[in-house]
């Protein structure tokens, strides 16, 4: 997979470095998009989840939350299964910047693929999910899907 891999490569690099998506006012950082889409889909989480699940360590984590505590996107609450964890909740000012987020970057999206066929956007999106399954297979993080 010599040639196609360093295609691919080159493509994901590129693709990375595009700002078309991501609106330069944009509300939320992507650490923080990235956590709260996480927390929104698979509820209340503690930093040792919160670790497991993204594969960072705990301090990398606590800034991250701490970040996100003082914009008041996510709070603090005792473990809703009584554990001795305190978790982490997407607040609802959290919630609303997550889906403004979402809808600045789906329009983006919506304009490049703009000339695109529905089978076209439909094949895209079902190669980028098989390429992020694989990805999680084998690193051992799958992420949970809506």
């Amino acid at each position: 997979m010599d040639g196609p891999a360093r295609e691919v490569e080159y493509e994901q690099m590129l693709l990375s470095r595009h700002e078309l998506m991501r609106h330069r006012l944009s509300s939320l950082e992507r650490s923080a998009y990235i956590l709260l889409s996480r927390i929104r889909v698979q509820g209340p989480m503690s930093i040792g989840e919160l670790s497991d699940a993204f594969g960072l360590d705990a301090s990398t984590l606590n800034r991250q939350t701490a970040a996100a505590m003082r914009g008041g996107l996510v709070e603090r609450i005792p473990d809703p299964s009584g554990g001795i964890a305190r978790k982490f909740r997407i607040t609802d000012k959290g919630a609303r910047m997550l889906d403004d987020e979402r809808e600045n970057l789906v329009d983006g999206l919506g304009k490049v693929m703009a000339e695109w066929s529905d089978e076209d956007v439909a094949a895209f999106a079902a190669y980028l999910r098989r390429f992020n399954t694989d990805i999680e297979r084998l690193t051992g993080r799958p992420w949970p899907r809506p």
